[in-house]
């Protein structure tokens, strides 16, 4: 098969690909995963790449190492943003709500068969990448968190692979050493089968997304870089990085041993 796609200039996904399958690890381990604002932008370039890959029929997405799937946003590049001034965090959320939104779309437009190999904590942006697959397989005993709350933004949950699977959140989980070759099994099978056929089902099931999902989502994404420009981020994400309860200051609560 004619390869057409470099995936070399990728720094944070590793993409490997064999018998049709690409399966792309994101590969910042130390960080559990974690989305800087490179990563952010590869993750919504990539599909589009798998998406014009002769050499590929379906794409797999998992973690490295076996702590993250994706730990979501940079707390680190987030505080450094919080501390700009309002020019410069306008132009900095702008672009971060572009590629945000280039990274959702590129999936749904994707019209080859994308499949989450969840194998641990999916948080944030982890948690949007993880759930966008057309597929899902999950370690069971992995969290699926949407943090944003804590950190002063909209939107917060928290389920286990169990839970997520019992509700239809997930398609399948299943015990922690399974979950890539489960995925896997999966990959092999679709990579096989009628390719036309496959990509029109999932090009005609996504357009509940295109005509209605992705509506909500934008509009959301936009209320998210709104909260921003209130004191409860930097609240958050200092709770966050010292590990102790958040005292935002739109709610009054003041901070253990403060004075009135």
């Amino acid at each position: 098969m004619v390869r057409i796609i470099d995936y070399g200039h990728y720094e944070h996904l590793v993409v490997d690909i064999e018998s049709q399958v690409a399966v792309v690890t994101i590969n910042r381990p130390r960080a559990m995963n974690s989305a800087n604002a490179r990563l952010h932008w590869e993750l919504s370039q990539i599909w589009s790449d798998i998406d014009k890959d002769p050499a590929v029929n379906v794409g797999v997405v998992t973690g490295s190492g076996d702590r993250a799937f994706s730990a979501g946003g940079d707390i680190k590049e987030a505080e450094e943003r919080q501390a700009l001034d309002a020019n410069a965090k306008f132009g900095a959320l702008i672009d971060e709500m572009t590629i945000a939104r280039d990274f959702v779309y590129a999936m749904v437009n994707c019209d080859k068969p994308i499949i989450s190999a969840i194998n641990g904590i999916a948080v944030g942006s982890g948690l949007a990448l993880a759930l966008l697959a057309d597929i899902s397989i999950i370690n069971e005993d992995a969290r699926l968190t949407d943090g944003h709350l804590r950190l002063g933004v909209a939107a917060s949950n928290c389920i286990d692979g169990r839970e997520a699977e019992r509700i239809g959140l997930v398609t399948k989980a299943v015990p922690s050493s399974a979950v890539l070759s489960t995925a896997m099994e999966i990959a092999r099978d679709l990579a096989e089968g009628p390719q036309p056929a496959l990509r029109m089902t999932k090009r005609a099931l996504n357009q509940w997304l295109r005509f209605g999902g992705i509506a909500s989502f934008d509009y959301s994404l936009a209320l998210e870089m709104l909260n921003f420009f209130s004191d409860d981020p930097g609240a958050g994400l200092d709770a966050v990085l010292h590990k102790k309860i958040p005292c935002f200051p739109s709610g009054g609560r003041r901070a253990p041993g403060g004075s009135e």
